[in-house]
């Protein structure tokens, strides 16, 4: 079955409130809103099979991309790659409305070959783009979604209110020495100084502090990248039975065959002063899901 837009519009009481609140949003994101409304008006979708939504929670470049691909890949889960799910969710889009714009999204993405940043996230012969059963639904943009919560942490409310759903948070950690560094490097829509990447991301994990102690453990699933690298299979094994579902064999074989081989270490490609190692060596004495990390490990 290939992805297809969801049903109703969802919205105010009536229609004058109906119409009032489509030229509030429509205003804000008027392209997406009114595509959206149209289309789930147009291509009623069902979605009583759903469970869960699954959100990511952290950093940029810390191996979201992988790991939101490969569950995107899972025959009864649909994750959208960069769509910002919580940027709609301000905006009050409804929550069939959201879902359209995810199962496009994801769409899209497997469309132009799920390519991202140099890397090919593609999974031979698996759900990619489709679905057989949608059981899971959620959004790929752990580092943005932070940075929304930090500004406003009662967004988790509103995302919980808009779906209806149990919501799942997945927090992927990765060495910050190298999280940090690929952000400094890589990073195409702002140019950071060292300084200015160690100070962002650990304002991201001061959030992710925050979120934590606000939701249930029982919905936080949380990794190291460099543990799924080397044991994914396992690793996604464990992840698909947080969300709810089983992982069939031939699903975690061809996952696991996309995989690098090994962590990408990039710590060593920027240049650390002293403060600056410090500064992060601080931060993970500060924070307890850091414990372990240095720049020597």
């Amino acid at each position: 079955m290939t992805l297809k837009p969801s049903g109703g519009g969802g919205g105010g009481r009536g229609l004058a409130g109906s119409l009032l609140r489509l030229a509030g949003e429509a205003s804000r994101l008027p392209r997406p809103y009114l595509a959206s409304l149209y289309e789930s008006w147009r291509n009623p979708t069902d979605f009583r099979d759903l469970r869960a939504f699954c959100m990511f929670l952290g950093y940029p470049r810390s191996g979201h991309s992988l790991v939101g691909s490969l569950l995107d890949a899972h025959p009864e889960m649909v994750i959208a790659h960069e769509l910002d799910a919580l940027k709609y969710v301000q905006a009050r889009f409804g929550r069939r409305q959201l879902f359209h714009l995810l199962l496009g999204k994801s769409e899209e993405f497997t469309g132009r070959g799920r390519t991202w940043n140099g890397y090919s996230y593609g999974v031979p012969g698996q759900w990619q783009g489709r679905y057989r059963r949608l059981r899971v639904i959620g959004d790929k943009k752990g580092g943005g979604s932070t940075h929304r919560l930090g500004s406003d942490p009662e967004l988790l409310t509103r995302l919980r209110r808009t779906v209806r759903l149990p919501v799942k948070l997945v927090h992927v950690v990765r060495n910050p020495f190298d999280n940090i560094s690929t952000i400094v490097l890589k990073t195409k829509k702002r140019r950071f100084t060292p300084e200015e990447g160690v100070e962002y991301y650990l304002s991201l994990c001061r959030t992710v502090r925050e979120v934590k102690r606000r939701v249930d453990p029982a919905d936080l699933f949380e990794m190291r990248h460099e543990e799924f690298v080397l044991r994914p299979r396992p690793k996604l094994e464990e992840l698909c039975g947080f969300l709810g579902l089983e992982a069939p064999a031939d699903y975690l074989d061809a996952c696991a065959g996309v995989v690098f081989d090994l962590p990408r270490r990039t710590r060593h490609d920027l240049e650390w002063t002293p403060a600056l190692l410090d500064r992060v060596r601080k931060g993970v004495d500060e924070f307890p899901f850091l414990h372990g990390y240095d720049f020597a490990e």
